[in-house]
């Protein structure tokens, strides 16, 4: 699935800041551990979206989706498609690195709380996208790592593609480009050396609610849909890691 990752990667470590030190990988390991960021926020957002009916029922206040319980589904989660047990100790760089993510999506359950947790209101807006995003934001500053949903149809200034980013959302677009298939390369940003990471997204039955159509009619949270139709494009998950 990762075929097309550059065969400089196998030349070239990363390096990232986590809990105030720096954490280095042996050479050859960031396409694999790109793709396991990616695989555990995945796995984030089905748990949150799989909760969204009790996370929005406006009858009940405290719901038990608290930070421990989303913490041990995604780990269940994430074990079952990587056979990688994050409840277990770090012991290894990529570890640490994936346990950084899992504290980061953990923090905005917890934060959440208020929110998720107000009786009498039902839509809270703590939805996947908004999960994400806000996990991506405390994971880069643990890390120095970037991890962003990107798209052309994007919501939130946050997730605006750069160029980088809208140039392989167009070769994604492209009926010749394989679907599903992901793309990297080691270059550079702002002078230094990073690998970039994007994975294809595909609009999913789930998705349409807040982002089919009509086209322009209002969602739930009162953004405009954009008509997006099922198995269509919309985005892609981009990583943005440092090298050394």
């Amino acid at each position: 699935m990762w075929g097309r990752v550059s065969s400089l990667v196998v030349c070239v470590g990363f390096c990232a800041l986590v809990g105030g030190g720096v954490v280095q990988a042996k050479a050859g390991e960031e396409g694999e551990l790109a793709e396991r960021l990616i695989t555990l926020l995945k796995v984030g957002r089905v748990v949150v979206s799989e909760h969204q009916p009790l996370i929005n029922d406006a009858s009940k206040g405290e719901k038990g989706f608290t930070d421990k319980f989303a913490e041990r589904q995604i780990i269940d989660k994430f074990k079952a498609k990587t056979q990688v047990d994050l409840s277990q100790p770090s012991g290894t760089p990529q570890r640490d690195v994936l346990r950084a993510m899992l504290e980061s999506e953990r923090e905005v359950v917890f934060d959440a709380q208020p929110v998720i947790n107000k009786q009498g209101i039902g839509f809270k807006g703590f939805v996947p996208s908004v999960f994400a995003r806000k996990a991506g934001q405390k994971f880069f500053a643990k890390t120095g790592i970037k991890i962003k949903l990107t798209g052309t149809d994007y919501r939130h200034l946050g997730n605006k593609p750069d160029d980088f980013e809208a140039e392989i959302l167009r070769m994604f677009a492209d009926p010749r480009h394989p679907k599903g298939q992901p793309y990297a390369k080691v270059t550079t940003v702002n002078g230094k050396p990073v690998m970039r990471v994007m994975d294809p997204e595909y609009a999913e039955a789930t998705c349409l609610l807040c982002h089919g159509g009509p086209k322009g009619e209002r969602d739930l949270s009162g953004a405009k849909k954009e008509g997006w139709k099922e198995g269509e494009l919309a985005g892609a998950i981009s990583v943005v890691l440092p090298l050394r």
